[in-house]
């Protein structure tokens, strides 16, 4: 498509003619909106789990023109529904050539835009933004100042082009001002001092602006965004309450509701398209991988109002992925199947994401961690095989047997390990977690099973022993098992 260069070809175009020419870009957003709803396409592509919560808020508060704040924990996709906004603005607008307001041609604000429109007439040069370059994105820290928002007067300015100081062409534009026409959205918004959270007064009430005192005001067409942790209100700053009062809607983020949304976002947003070895991940993978999310927001030791991030299972994945990948490589397997004991290689994955209370602290990050990952594969093995008689496992281990297999062992080996418990094989068969002819996910499933009854206390496991009995008995000498023990390695 050929877009208008001049005004005089912009006057001439269709674009003068239709609506889209004059609006507000709340009210092209709305319209935009209306369409997509009408239509009934996707309204957010890519946001997962919010569609019958915190997207109906969000489609209320963009039809009513409300500036609008989405208030939630940590990893709550905040960010992710801020940029999906530009989805909703017109593919192209015009704006003065050179502007850094995004001046409209028919409707200039700044002195620049005018003077050259009177200078140039018709032959005015017209650019276009894309819908991209009209989104502007500030993370609040306390170190932002209303010159950083709004703009301040540039002494270099002046003395090259000879202007006084009280010119507006001598004006260094902030963010704000340079975000015309367009979105502005601040994150951590109550990280911003109260005086720099004053000046956003203005233009949320009276949509105006007004530059280190000088008498220009700038009516900027701005829709305004922001995001908040409600654990800053007290960690680090709050937000002020006249602010919030010109808030027009604020909408509270949560996390999945279910394992089954989150498994969704988690397989969405992971970084496991690599190429190399086909990748063939178990789905009881990925759900023992989310389920440890839901297990650490519902631990006491963790800190609930840090929250746990959807970025723990995505992390989680990547890293399992990624040791399985190593595993892959170094065997020359043909295919990466991760397996249980690859999320336990994940757990720095875990730590690092996990605000811990005082309990939580004596007991150290990695062994809550392994406890999580130990929990939720109980879960799993309880929901998918609640009705499978496993007495036969747990009695060859209530009978000394013990096994221990190495995470980087090959597929085939642990294959033959597990099959000296009885009906262990049979038993992920049968209950579809496995074919027993798919031998490296027949070994996900074994190890799936043996973490799960770990979990219930029918077995122990440890890093030294591996899999033994829920009591061990009085180890051979030498040997580190009790009778009917095995280990390969």
């Amino acid at each position: 498509m050929t877009y208008p260069r001049t005004l005089g070809e912009l006057r001439n175009s269709p674009w003068a003619e239709r609506p889209l020419n004059g609006r507000t870009v709340r009210d092209e957003i709305r319209a935009n909106l209306m369409a997509r709803i009408a239509s009934g396409g996707p309204l957010f592509p890519g946001i997962v789990g919010y569609e019958d919560t915190i997207l109906p808020q969000l489609v209320n508060a963009l039809l009513a023109r409300h500036h609008f704040i989405l208030l939630g924990l940590r990893g709550q996709a905040k960010s992710r529904i801020l940029r999906e906004l530009t989805g909703l603005l017109d593919e192209r607008v015009p704006v003065v050539a050179g502007s850094e307001v995004n001046d409209d041609p028919f409707a200039p604000i700044s002195k620049y835009a005018r003077e050259m429109l009177e200078e140039c007439g018709d032959a005015t040069a017209i650019a276009w933004l894309r819908r991209d370059q009209r989104y502007v994105e500030k993370l609040a820290t306390p170190d932002v100042t209303i010159a950083d928002l709004i703009g301040d007067v540039d002494p270099i300015k002046a003395a090259r082009g000879g202007h006084l100081l009280s010119d507006e062409l001598t004006m260094h534009f902030g963010l704000l001002p340079r975000a015309n026409r367009g979105i502005f959205a601040i994150n951590e918004l109550p990280d911003l001092s109260g005086k720099v959270q004053v000046g956003l007064f203005n233009i949320m009430q009276e949509g105006d602006v007004q530059i280190k005192g000088y008498p220009v005001r700038l009516p900027l067409d701005v829709l305004l965004a922001f995001t908040a942790n409600p654990e800053d209100y007290t960690a680090r700053g709050k937000i002020i309450t006249p602010l919030k009062d010109r808030i027009g809607s604020e909408i509270i983020t949560h996390y999945p509701r279910t394992v089954q949304l989150g498994m969704e976002i988690t397989a969405q947003e992971a970084w496991t398209a690599r190429g190399g070895p086909a990748l063939d991940i178990p789905e009881f993978v990925l759900e023992v991988i989310e389920r440890v999310a839901f297990e650490a927001r519902e631990d006491k030791r963790v800190d609930k109002r840090s929250g746990v991030s959807q970025r723990l299972p995505i992390s989680v994945l990547e890293s399992a992925v990624s040791n399985a990948e190593r595993r892959t490589l170094l065997l020359g397997e043909e295919r990466i199947v991760p397996r249980i004991s690859d999320i336990y290689a994940a757990v720095p994955s875990i730590t690092g994401k996990l605000e811990l209370e005082y309990e939580g602290e004596l007991q150290g990050g990695d062994t809550i961690a392994r406890e999580l990952i130990r929990r939720a594969a109980g879960k799993v093995v309880e929901d998918r095989m609640g009705g499978a008689d496993l007495g036969r496992i747990v009695a060859w281990f209530d009978g000394g047997g013990a096994l221990k297999v190495p995470g980087d062992e090959r597929s085939e080996l642990c294959y033959k390990g597990f099959n000296v418990v009885p009906a262990l094989l049979d038993t992920v068969a049968d209950f579809g977690l496995s074919p027993k002819d798919d031998t490296p996910r027949a070994v996900a499933a074994c190890e799936l099973v043996l973490e799960g009854l770990a979990a219930q206390k029918r077995i122990s496991r440890s890093e030294e022993l591996g899999y033994t009995r829920s009591k061990p008995e009085r180890r051979e000498p030498g040997t580190g098992y009790g009778k009917g023990g095995i280990s390969f390695g």
